[in-house]
Protein backbone atom coordinates (compact mmCIF):
# COMPACT_ATOMS: atom_id res chain seq x y z
CA UNK A 1 0.00 0.00 0.00
CA UNK A 2 1.65 3.36 -0.97
CA UNK A 3 0.60 6.41 0.60
CA UNK A 4 0.97 10.12 -0.12
CA UNK A 5 0.55 13.52 1.40
CA UNK A 6 1.83 13.89 4.99
CA UNK A 7 2.36 11.15 7.35
CA UNK A 8 0.27 10.53 10.51
CA UNK A 9 2.11 12.10 13.48
CA UNK A 10 1.92 11.18 17.02
CA UNK A 11 3.73 11.29 20.08
CA UNK A 12 4.02 7.92 22.29
CA UNK A 13 5.78 7.73 25.96
CA UNK A 14 8.35 10.68 24.36
CA UNK A 15 9.03 9.28 20.90
CA UNK A 16 7.69 10.73 17.96
CA UNK A 17 5.42 7.70 15.53
CA UNK A 18 5.15 8.50 12.23
CA UNK A 19 2.75 6.33 9.83
CA UNK A 20 2.09 6.34 6.15
CA UNK A 21 1.22 2.85 5.20
CA UNK A 22 -2.72 2.39 6.90
CA UNK A 23 -5.84 3.25 5.47
CA UNK A 24 -7.56 6.52 6.56
CA UNK A 25 -9.97 4.27 8.62
CA UNK A 26 -7.80 2.08 10.50
CA UNK A 27 -8.67 2.84 14.44
CA UNK A 28 -6.02 3.87 16.78
CA UNK A 29 -6.99 0.86 18.42
CA UNK A 30 -5.77 -1.68 15.83
CA UNK A 31 -2.86 0.17 14.90
CA UNK A 32 -1.67 -0.03 18.80
CA UNK A 33 -2.27 -3.78 18.96
CA UNK A 34 -1.49 -4.69 15.42
CA UNK A 35 1.27 -2.34 14.70
CA UNK A 36 2.92 -1.58 17.96
CA UNK A 37 2.10 -4.30 20.52
CA UNK A 38 0.27 -2.44 22.87
CA UNK A 39 -2.19 -5.41 23.39
CA UNK A 40 -3.02 -3.58 27.05
CA UNK A 41 -5.72 -1.63 25.09
CA UNK A 42 -8.37 -4.06 24.12
CA UNK A 43 -11.35 -4.51 22.15
CA UNK A 44 -14.47 -5.60 23.93
CA UNK A 45 -17.53 -3.83 21.65
CA UNK A 46 -15.99 -1.88 19.03
CA UNK A 47 -18.49 0.56 19.65
CA UNK A 48 -17.19 2.87 22.43
CA UNK A 49 -19.73 1.44 24.80
CA UNK A 50 -17.73 -0.75 27.24
CA UNK A 51 -14.45 0.88 27.99
CA UNK A 52 -11.98 -1.50 27.44
CA UNK A 53 -10.03 0.08 24.63
CA UNK A 54 -9.99 3.48 26.76
CA UNK A 55 -6.39 5.77 26.30
CA UNK A 56 -6.03 9.23 27.45
CA UNK A 57 -5.24 12.00 24.67
CA UNK A 58 -2.75 14.35 24.72
CA UNK A 59 -3.66 17.78 23.48
CA UNK A 60 -2.64 21.41 23.00
CA UNK A 61 -3.94 24.08 25.17
CA UNK A 62 -1.94 27.50 24.29
CA UNK A 63 0.72 26.84 26.32
CA UNK A 64 -0.48 23.92 28.53
CA UNK A 65 -1.40 20.41 27.47
CA UNK A 66 -5.04 18.73 28.05
CA UNK A 67 -5.79 15.10 28.54
CA UNK A 68 -8.76 13.48 28.44
CA UNK A 69 -10.19 9.82 28.43
CA UNK A 70 -11.21 8.37 24.58
CA UNK A 71 -12.61 5.24 22.92
CA UNK A 72 -9.31 4.16 20.91
CA UNK A 73 -11.65 1.57 19.06
CA UNK A 74 -13.68 4.50 17.33
CA UNK A 75 -11.21 6.75 16.62
CA UNK A 76 -9.47 7.21 13.23
CA UNK A 77 -5.65 6.82 13.66
CA UNK A 78 -5.77 9.80 11.31
CA UNK A 79 -7.46 11.45 13.95
CA UNK A 80 -4.96 11.80 16.36
CA UNK A 81 -2.43 13.57 14.14
CA UNK A 82 -0.39 16.31 16.01
CA UNK A 83 -1.45 14.96 19.33
CA UNK A 84 0.06 12.33 22.92
CA UNK A 85 -1.36 8.90 23.19
CA UNK A 86 -0.98 7.63 26.31
CA UNK A 87 -1.94 3.65 27.19
CA UNK A 88 -1.88 1.67 29.98
CA UNK A 89 2.05 0.94 29.30
CA UNK A 90 3.01 4.20 29.45
CA UNK A 91 2.52 4.58 33.04
CA UNK A 92 4.78 2.07 34.76
CA UNK A 93 8.32 2.99 34.87
CA UNK A 94 10.42 0.19 35.18
CA UNK A 95 8.92 -2.17 38.27
CA UNK A 96 7.55 1.08 39.51
CA UNK A 97 3.49 1.25 39.14
CA UNK A 98 1.86 4.54 38.84
CA UNK A 99 -0.59 5.62 42.03
CA UNK A 100 -3.91 3.97 39.85
CA UNK A 101 -2.46 1.12 39.17
CA UNK A 102 -0.74 0.45 42.51
CA UNK A 103 -4.19 1.65 44.05
CA UNK A 104 -5.86 -1.23 41.81
CA UNK A 105 -3.69 -3.88 42.18
CA UNK A 106 -3.48 -2.88 46.55
CA UNK A 107 -7.89 -2.78 46.63
CA UNK A 108 -8.17 -5.97 44.15
CA UNK A 109 -9.51 -3.86 41.57
CA UNK A 110 -9.10 -6.82 39.03
CA UNK A 111 -10.76 -9.87 38.38
CA UNK A 112 -10.39 -11.18 35.21
CA UNK A 113 -8.44 -8.29 33.69
CA UNK A 114 -9.76 -8.03 31.03
CA UNK A 115 -11.60 -4.46 31.20
CA UNK A 116 -8.45 -3.64 33.69
CA UNK A 117 -6.36 -0.99 31.38
CA UNK A 118 -9.52 0.54 30.77
CA UNK A 119 -10.61 1.46 33.98
CA UNK A 120 -6.88 2.32 34.97
CA UNK A 121 -6.70 5.20 32.24
CA UNK A 122 -10.37 6.28 32.97
CA UNK A 123 -9.05 6.77 36.61
CA UNK A 124 -5.81 8.20 35.28
CA UNK A 125 -7.63 11.01 33.68
CA UNK A 126 -9.55 11.75 36.53
CA UNK A 127 -5.80 11.71 38.83
CA UNK A 128 -4.97 14.21 35.80
CA UNK A 129 -7.44 16.11 36.40
CA UNK A 130 -9.42 16.56 39.40
CA UNK A 131 -6.75 16.09 42.30
CA UNK A 132 -9.67 16.95 45.29
CA UNK A 133 -11.84 14.08 43.03
CA UNK A 134 -14.69 12.01 45.87
CA UNK A 135 -16.37 8.89 45.00
CA UNK A 136 -19.12 10.73 43.01
CA UNK A 137 -16.13 11.89 40.92
CA UNK A 138 -14.57 8.35 40.90
CA UNK A 139 -18.16 7.06 39.74
CA UNK A 140 -18.91 9.43 36.93
CA UNK A 141 -15.19 9.13 35.52
CA UNK A 142 -16.15 5.06 35.65
CA UNK A 143 -19.07 5.45 33.53
CA UNK A 144 -18.52 4.16 30.44
CA UNK A 145 -15.96 1.48 31.84
CA UNK A 146 -18.16 -2.33 32.10
CA UNK A 147 -17.05 -5.20 34.33
CA UNK A 148 -18.62 -8.39 33.89
CA UNK A 149 -16.85 -9.81 36.65
CA UNK A 150 -19.12 -7.14 39.09
CA UNK A 151 -16.08 -5.80 40.62
CA UNK A 152 -16.63 -2.15 40.77
CA UNK A 153 -16.57 -1.83 44.46
CA UNK A 154 -13.11 -2.49 44.40
CA UNK A 155 -12.35 -0.65 41.25
CA UNK A 156 -14.07 2.50 43.27
CA UNK A 157 -12.35 2.15 46.27
CA UNK A 158 -8.87 2.28 43.89
CA UNK A 159 -10.09 5.40 42.45
CA UNK A 160 -11.06 6.86 46.00
CA UNK A 161 -7.68 5.78 47.13
CA UNK A 162 -5.22 6.54 44.34
CA UNK A 163 -4.16 10.06 45.57
CA UNK A 164 -2.72 8.84 49.04
CA UNK A 165 0.06 7.27 47.41
CA UNK A 166 3.64 9.22 46.76
CA UNK A 167 3.76 11.84 43.72
CA UNK A 168 5.42 9.35 40.74
CA UNK A 169 8.42 10.24 39.00
CA UNK A 170 6.20 10.32 35.61
CA UNK A 171 3.14 11.06 34.42
CA UNK A 172 2.30 13.54 38.02
CA UNK A 173 0.33 15.99 37.41
CA UNK A 174 3.55 18.26 37.05
CA UNK A 175 5.20 15.94 34.72
CA UNK A 176 1.95 15.74 32.44
CA UNK A 177 2.26 19.79 32.18
CA UNK A 178 6.45 19.75 31.64
CA UNK A 179 7.73 22.14 29.16
CA UNK A 180 9.36 19.23 27.50
CA UNK A 181 6.13 17.43 26.64
CA UNK A 182 4.71 20.81 25.25
CA UNK A 183 7.52 21.90 22.80
CA UNK A 184 7.51 17.83 21.78
CA UNK A 185 4.02 18.76 20.54
CA UNK A 186 4.31 22.15 19.47
CA UNK A 187 6.89 20.63 17.13
CA UNK A 188 4.54 18.21 15.30
CA UNK A 189 1.61 20.71 14.71
CA UNK A 190 0.49 21.91 11.16
CA UNK A 191 0.12 25.20 10.26
CA UNK A 192 -1.75 24.15 7.10
CA UNK A 193 -3.64 21.71 5.27
CA UNK A 194 -2.94 18.03 6.87
CA UNK A 195 -3.91 15.33 4.04
CA UNK A 196 -2.96 12.09 4.11
CA UNK A 197 -3.91 9.57 1.02
CA UNK A 198 -3.37 5.42 0.73
CA UNK A 199 -4.98 3.01 -1.50
CA UNK A 200 -7.84 2.94 1.29
CA UNK A 201 -8.55 6.82 0.48
CA UNK A 202 -8.14 10.28 0.96
CA UNK A 203 -8.17 12.28 4.52
CA UNK A 204 -7.77 15.82 4.88
CA UNK A 205 -7.69 17.79 8.37
CA UNK A 206 -7.89 21.44 7.18
CA UNK A 207 -6.62 23.95 10.05
CA UNK A 208 -9.29 27.17 9.21
CA UNK A 209 -12.59 27.56 8.38
CA UNK A 210 -12.28 29.15 4.78
CA UNK A 211 -9.94 25.88 4.12
CA UNK A 212 -12.82 23.56 5.62
CA UNK A 213 -15.02 25.16 3.30
CA UNK A 214 -12.63 24.72 0.05
CA UNK A 215 -12.38 21.18 0.94
CA UNK A 216 -15.85 20.37 1.51
CA UNK A 217 -16.84 22.35 -1.47
CA UNK A 218 -15.08 20.35 -3.97
CA UNK A 219 -15.47 16.79 -2.23
CA UNK A 220 -19.07 17.62 -1.46
CA UNK A 221 -19.74 13.08 -0.73
CA UNK A 222 -16.97 13.20 1.28
CA UNK A 223 -17.84 12.19 5.12
CA UNK A 224 -17.48 14.66 7.85
CA UNK A 225 -15.68 13.76 10.65
CA UNK A 226 -15.71 15.56 13.86
CA UNK A 227 -15.54 13.43 17.05
CA UNK A 228 -15.94 9.52 15.19
CA UNK A 229 -18.59 8.46 17.81
CA UNK A 230 -21.08 8.27 15.03
CA UNK A 231 -18.81 8.03 11.80
CA UNK A 232 -16.31 5.56 13.91
CA UNK A 233 -19.21 3.03 13.85
CA UNK A 234 -19.94 3.11 10.79
CA UNK A 235 -16.35 1.92 9.68
CA UNK A 236 -16.45 -0.93 12.46
CA UNK A 237 -19.90 -2.31 12.35
CA UNK A 238 -20.85 -1.34 8.90
CA UNK A 239 -17.56 -1.76 7.68
CA UNK A 240 -18.41 1.25 5.27
CA UNK A 241 -15.15 2.35 3.23
CA UNK A 242 -14.89 6.10 2.90
CA UNK A 243 -13.82 7.89 -0.31
CA UNK A 244 -13.01 10.90 0.95
CA UNK A 245 -12.69 11.94 4.76
CA UNK A 246 -12.71 16.24 6.12
CA UNK A 247 -11.99 16.00 9.33
CA UNK A 248 -12.59 19.33 11.11
CA UNK A 249 -11.79 18.57 14.86
CA UNK A 250 -8.47 20.72 14.30
CA UNK A 251 -9.99 23.77 13.22
CA UNK A 252 -8.86 26.17 16.14
CA UNK A 253 -12.17 28.78 15.16
CA UNK A 254 -14.55 25.84 14.89
CA UNK A 255 -13.73 24.92 18.70
CA UNK A 256 -14.74 28.57 19.69
CA UNK A 257 -17.46 28.33 22.59
CA UNK A 258 -18.64 32.19 23.41
CA UNK A 259 -21.18 34.79 24.15
CA UNK A 260 -22.35 36.85 21.46
CA UNK A 261 -24.92 39.43 22.59
CA UNK A 262 -27.32 37.47 23.79
CA UNK A 263 -26.75 34.07 22.42
CA UNK A 264 -24.44 31.95 23.19
CA UNK A 265 -22.52 30.20 19.84
CA UNK A 266 -20.91 26.89 19.88
CA UNK A 267 -18.50 26.01 17.20
CA UNK A 268 -18.72 22.91 14.93
CA UNK A 269 -15.53 21.19 16.52
CA UNK A 270 -16.37 21.91 20.26
CA UNK A 271 -16.38 19.02 22.19
CA UNK A 272 -19.89 17.74 24.22
CA UNK A 273 -17.39 17.88 27.42
CA UNK A 274 -16.62 21.65 26.71
CA UNK A 275 -20.07 22.65 25.11
CA UNK A 276 -22.15 21.28 27.75
CA UNK A 277 -19.89 23.06 30.57
CA UNK A 278 -20.72 26.56 28.72
CA UNK A 279 -24.49 25.46 28.74
CA UNK A 280 -24.86 24.71 32.14
CA UNK A 281 -23.31 27.88 33.37
CA UNK A 282 -26.05 29.58 31.48
CA UNK A 283 -28.75 26.42 32.38
CA UNK A 284 -28.01 24.93 35.44
CA UNK A 285 -31.38 22.54 34.90
CA UNK A 286 -28.77 21.00 31.81
CA UNK A 287 -26.14 19.49 34.42
CA UNK A 288 -28.17 16.28 34.86
CA UNK A 289 -28.66 15.50 31.13
CA UNK A 290 -24.95 16.29 30.88
CA UNK A 291 -24.10 13.64 33.46
CA UNK A 292 -26.73 11.27 31.98
CA UNK A 293 -25.31 12.22 28.18
CA UNK A 294 -22.93 8.91 27.05
CA UNK A 295 -20.06 8.60 28.85
CA UNK A 296 -16.87 10.53 29.82
CA UNK A 297 -14.51 9.41 26.52
CA UNK A 298 -17.67 9.84 24.00
CA UNK A 299 -18.59 13.43 25.87
CA UNK A 300 -14.73 13.99 25.46
CA UNK A 301 -14.31 13.11 22.05
CA UNK A 302 -18.01 13.73 20.67
CA UNK A 303 -19.07 17.46 19.83
CA UNK A 304 -21.65 19.38 20.35
CA UNK A 305 -22.80 19.93 16.57
CA UNK A 306 -22.21 16.74 15.46
CA UNK A 307 -25.00 15.58 17.73
CA UNK A 308 -27.23 17.88 16.36
CA UNK A 309 -25.92 17.15 12.19
CA UNK A 310 -27.12 13.47 13.11
CA UNK A 311 -30.49 14.77 13.81
CA UNK A 312 -31.49 11.57 15.54
CA UNK A 313 -34.51 11.42 16.96
CA UNK A 314 -33.37 10.43 20.27
CA UNK A 315 -30.41 12.27 20.33
CA UNK A 316 -30.58 14.10 23.63
CA UNK A 317 -29.28 17.79 22.61
CA UNK A 318 -32.37 18.65 20.17
CA UNK A 319 -35.25 18.89 22.39
CA UNK A 320 -33.88 21.41 24.85
CA UNK A 321 -32.25 23.44 21.79
CA UNK A 322 -35.44 22.98 20.20
CA UNK A 323 -37.68 24.46 23.28
CA UNK A 324 -34.86 27.30 23.39
CA UNK A 325 -35.44 28.53 19.95
CA UNK A 326 -31.36 27.43 19.08
CA UNK A 327 -30.77 28.08 15.29
CA UNK A 328 -27.38 27.00 13.22
CA UNK A 329 -25.36 28.75 11.16
CA UNK A 330 -24.76 27.08 8.16
CA UNK A 331 -21.74 27.79 5.15
CA UNK A 332 -21.23 26.58 2.05
CA UNK A 333 -18.07 28.15 0.38
CA UNK A 334 -18.11 31.30 1.23
CA UNK A 335 -22.09 31.62 1.88
CA UNK A 336 -23.58 31.58 4.89
CA UNK A 337 -26.70 31.44 6.53
CA UNK A 338 -28.78 30.68 9.51
CA UNK A 339 -31.56 28.49 10.09
CA UNK A 340 -33.79 27.63 12.90
CA UNK A 341 -33.47 24.37 14.19
CA UNK A 342 -37.23 24.23 13.66
CA UNK A 343 -36.56 24.16 10.01
CA UNK A 344 -33.09 21.53 10.04
CA UNK A 345 -34.84 18.81 10.10
CA UNK A 346 -37.48 17.59 7.05
CA UNK A 347 -37.34 14.01 7.92
CA UNK A 348 -35.52 11.11 9.51
CA UNK A 349 -32.11 11.32 8.91
CA UNK A 350 -33.03 14.14 6.43
CA UNK A 351 -31.58 17.35 6.97
CA UNK A 352 -32.28 21.20 5.11
CA UNK A 353 -28.08 21.03 3.74
CA UNK A 354 -27.03 21.78 0.31
CA UNK A 355 -24.26 19.29 -1.14
CA UNK A 356 -21.36 20.92 0.52
CA UNK A 357 -22.58 22.99 3.04
CA UNK A 358 -21.74 22.01 7.03
CA UNK A 359 -22.79 23.33 10.43
CA UNK A 360 -20.62 26.28 11.53
CA UNK A 361 -22.21 26.32 15.36
CA UNK A 362 -25.14 26.46 16.92
CA UNK A 363 -26.91 29.71 18.82
CA UNK A 364 -28.55 29.30 21.91
CA UNK A 365 -30.50 32.08 23.30
CA UNK A 366 -29.28 32.96 26.62
CA UNK A 367 -32.14 32.64 29.38
CA UNK A 368 -34.43 35.96 29.47
CA UNK A 369 -36.79 37.58 32.02
CA UNK A 370 -38.95 34.97 33.99
CA UNK A 371 -37.90 32.20 31.70
CA UNK A 372 -38.34 28.90 33.17
CA UNK A 373 -36.52 25.46 31.91
CA UNK A 374 -36.00 22.19 32.16
CA UNK A 375 -35.39 18.95 30.28
CA UNK A 376 -35.54 15.42 31.48
CA UNK A 377 -34.63 12.42 30.33
CA UNK A 378 -36.08 8.71 30.54
CA UNK A 379 -34.48 5.73 29.92
CA UNK A 380 -34.26 1.79 30.71
CA UNK A 381 -31.05 2.87 32.39
CA UNK A 382 -28.98 6.00 34.21
CA UNK A 383 -25.81 5.88 32.83
CA UNK A 384 -24.88 5.46 28.52
CA UNK A 385 -28.66 4.95 27.64
CA UNK A 386 -30.51 5.99 24.64
CA UNK A 387 -33.53 7.52 25.71
CA UNK A 388 -37.17 6.05 25.56
CA UNK A 389 -38.21 9.83 25.53
CA UNK A 390 -36.88 12.85 26.28
CA UNK A 391 -38.82 15.73 27.19
CA UNK A 392 -37.81 19.93 27.06
CA UNK A 393 -39.49 22.82 28.21
CA UNK A 394 -39.04 26.91 28.56
CA UNK A 395 -41.88 29.05 29.73
CA UNK A 396 -42.24 32.52 30.75
CA UNK A 397 -45.49 33.67 33.40
CA UNK A 398 -46.18 36.71 33.77
CA UNK A 399 -48.57 37.73 36.38
CA UNK A 400 -49.99 34.07 36.52
CA UNK A 401 -50.60 33.74 32.72
CA UNK A 402 -47.95 32.07 30.28
CA UNK A 403 -47.05 34.53 27.77
CA UNK A 404 -44.32 32.07 26.21
CA UNK A 405 -44.41 28.51 25.95
CA UNK A 406 -41.94 26.02 23.86
CA UNK A 407 -41.76 22.34 24.18
CA UNK A 408 -40.03 20.24 22.25
CA UNK A 409 -39.76 16.03 22.58
CA UNK A 410 -37.15 13.51 21.47
CA UNK A 411 -38.25 9.99 21.03
CA UNK A 412 -41.93 10.74 19.92
CA UNK A 413 -41.65 11.25 16.19
CA UNK A 414 -39.10 10.48 13.15
CA UNK A 415 -37.19 13.67 14.43
CA UNK A 416 -36.98 15.73 17.20
CA UNK A 417 -39.99 17.91 17.26
CA UNK A 418 -41.76 20.28 18.98
CA UNK A 419 -45.60 20.58 20.80
CA UNK A 420 -47.27 23.30 18.48
CA UNK A 421 -50.78 22.09 20.00
CA UNK A 422 -49.36 21.36 23.71
CA UNK A 423 -48.16 25.09 23.29
CA UNK A 424 -51.43 26.91 21.94
CA UNK A 425 -52.98 25.49 25.08
CA UNK A 426 -50.65 27.06 27.23
CA UNK A 427 -50.96 30.45 25.51
CA UNK A 428 -52.36 33.24 27.53
CA UNK A 429 -53.90 30.76 30.28
CA UNK A 430 -53.93 30.48 34.18
CA UNK A 431 -50.53 28.90 35.17
CA UNK A 432 -52.56 25.99 36.62
CA UNK A 433 -53.26 22.49 37.03
CA UNK A 434 -56.37 22.32 35.05
CA UNK A 435 -54.49 24.09 31.95
CA UNK A 436 -51.49 21.75 32.16
CA UNK A 437 -54.04 19.46 31.95
CA UNK A 438 -55.38 20.81 28.97
CA UNK A 439 -51.61 21.03 27.51
CA UNK A 440 -51.03 17.62 28.11
CA UNK A 441 -54.19 15.90 26.67
CA UNK A 442 -53.07 17.67 23.29
CA UNK A 443 -49.67 15.95 23.32
CA UNK A 444 -51.87 13.22 21.35
CA UNK A 445 -52.78 15.06 18.67
CA UNK A 446 -49.07 16.40 18.35
CA UNK A 447 -47.06 13.50 18.15
CA UNK A 448 -47.93 9.51 17.13
CA UNK A 449 -45.21 8.13 19.37
CA UNK A 450 -43.39 5.22 17.48
CA UNK A 451 -42.95 1.89 19.52
CA UNK A 452 -39.81 -0.16 19.59
CA UNK A 453 -37.47 -2.37 21.99
CA UNK A 454 -37.08 0.74 24.07
CA UNK A 455 -40.75 1.50 24.43
CA UNK A 456 -44.21 1.56 23.62
CA UNK A 457 -46.30 4.05 21.93
CA UNK A 458 -48.09 4.24 24.80
CA UNK A 459 -45.90 4.30 26.93
CA UNK A 460 -43.78 7.14 25.38
CA UNK A 461 -47.29 9.21 25.45
CA UNK A 462 -48.00 8.25 28.91
CA UNK A 463 -44.51 9.98 30.12
CA UNK A 464 -44.25 12.64 27.96
CA UNK A 465 -47.90 14.11 29.46
CA UNK A 466 -46.30 12.93 33.19
CA UNK A 467 -43.33 15.11 32.11
CA UNK A 468 -45.32 18.13 31.35
CA UNK A 469 -47.02 18.03 34.90
CA UNK A 470 -43.16 17.54 36.21
CA UNK A 471 -42.58 20.72 34.61
CA UNK A 472 -45.50 22.10 35.76
CA UNK A 473 -44.71 20.98 39.72
CA UNK A 474 -41.04 21.39 39.64
CA UNK A 475 -41.61 25.57 38.77
CA UNK A 476 -44.75 26.84 41.46
CA UNK A 477 -47.49 24.58 40.45
CA UNK A 478 -49.93 23.23 43.00
CA UNK A 479 -48.08 20.11 45.20
CA UNK A 480 -49.73 16.80 44.23
CA UNK A 481 -49.69 14.56 46.77
CA UNK A 482 -47.58 11.05 45.97
CA UNK A 483 -46.90 7.53 47.56
CA UNK A 484 -43.79 8.81 49.01
CA UNK A 485 -46.03 11.19 50.86
CA UNK A 486 -48.76 8.93 52.07
CA UNK A 487 -45.96 7.15 53.18
CA UNK A 488 -43.97 9.85 55.32
CA UNK A 489 -47.48 10.39 56.46
CA UNK A 490 -48.17 6.98 57.74
CA UNK A 491 -44.76 6.61 59.28
CA UNK A 492 -44.68 9.76 61.08
CA UNK A 493 -43.83 9.56 64.77
CA UNK A 494 -43.47 5.48 64.05
CA UNK A 495 -40.71 3.81 64.12
CA UNK A 496 -40.34 1.92 60.47
CA UNK A 497 -40.02 -1.61 60.50
CA UNK A 498 -39.41 -3.27 56.99
CA UNK A 499 -41.61 -7.11 56.38
CA UNK A 500 -40.35 -9.59 55.09
CA UNK A 501 -42.79 -11.41 52.94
Amino acid sequence: MSANGTPIRFILDGELVSVTDVPPTMTLLEYLREHLGRTGTKEGCAEGDCGACTVVLGELDGDAMRYRSINACIRFLAAVDGKEVVTAESLSKGEAMHPVQQAMADCHGSQCGFCTPGFVMSLFDLYLNKPDADRGDVVTALAGNLCRCTGYRPIIDAGCRMGDYPTPETWSRQDAQSRERVERLKAIQHEGLMSFSSSGGSFFAPRTTAELASIYDAYPDAVLLAGGTDVGLWATKQLREFREIVHLADVAELRRIRVDGDTLEIGAAASLTDAYAGLCEHYPALQELYHRFASPPIRNAGTFCGNVANGSPIGDSMPFLLALNASVALRRGEHQRLLPLDDFYLGYQKKALEPGEFIEAVRVPLPSPGQMTATYKVSKRIDQDISAVCGAYAVTVEQGRVTAARIAYGGMAATPLRAPRAEAALLGQPWSAATMDKAAAMLAHDYTPIADMRASAGYRLTVARNLLKRFFLEHGGTTAPTRLDALATDMEGTEHVPQIH
